[in-house]
């Protein structure tokens, strides 16, 4: 399974290494000779070219690739190069930077599987948007902790019910949460969870899947 990254830049090098890191399958479509040259001394395959043209992304395989990740700095080209991965069934994650308006992410939101904004949710969101997932470990917040994001899914168990009343037992609490474009927030005792809403949680190693298994089911 193979993922493209149109962009080495900040979010698209982190992005990669995590995919990387996690044995998949990464090729990087840059335009930039210097970052397209760190790329490849990070052991990434490198296709060199504007990642908006199709005959660049063909190079890059996207006929046969499992997604393709948007992540430069510039929306049309990320967008452009979501198209063009559209004609060929790719699941398509395209980056924007978080102050667009809201008719301008509505508009994007339309054709592609997921923006994002990775001055919120950094690479490790990214990643988990290109593997099209729900549950993402972000980072350690010490040996035994770990910040969580949860998108949650249509059907999910604790859909419709209060934040107050999801019981994580003790390897675990919510801490944040955030509906649709609105930045996470702490949330209120009677806040209602919907499909579509993102949780964020500490929750100790050992009990990721449990949490996993509380939020989206087994």
């Amino acid at each position: 399974m193979t993922f493209i990254i149109v962009g080495y830049g900040r979010v698209g090098a982190r992005t990669a290494r995590i995919l990387h890191e996690e044995g998949h399958a990464v090729v990087v479509v840059e335009n930039d000779p210097d970052k397209a040259e760190r790329a490849r001394e990070a052991g990434f395959e490198v296709v060199e070219g504007d990642g908006s043209n199709e005959s660049v992304l063909k190079r890059a395989g996207v006929e046969n690739a499992a997604a393709v990740g948007g992540l430069t700095g510039d929306p049309n080209v990320n967008f452009a190069a979501c198209m063009v991965g559209k004609e060929y069934g790719c699941r398509l994650v395209m980056r924007i930077s978080e102050d667009y308006r809201e008719e301008i992410y509505d508009r994007y939101a339309e054709d592609v599987d997921e923006v994002i904004y990775p001055e919120r949710l950094g690479a490790a969101g990214a990643k988990t948007a290109l593997l099209g997932g729900n549950f993402n470990a972000i980072g350690e917040l010490t040996e035994g902790l770990r910040l969580t994001t949860v998108r949650i899914p249509e059907g999910a168990p604790v859909v419709g019910r209060k934040v107050s009343d999801v019981d994580l037992g003790d390897f675990g609490r919510i801490y944040a949460h955030g509906r649709g474009r609105e930045p996470m927030t702490i949330p209120l005792p009677g806040t209602t969870i919907e499909a579509g809403d993102q949780l964020a949680v500490v929750v100790q190693r050992d009990g990721l899947d449990r949490a996993k298994a509380t939020m989206l089911g087994e």
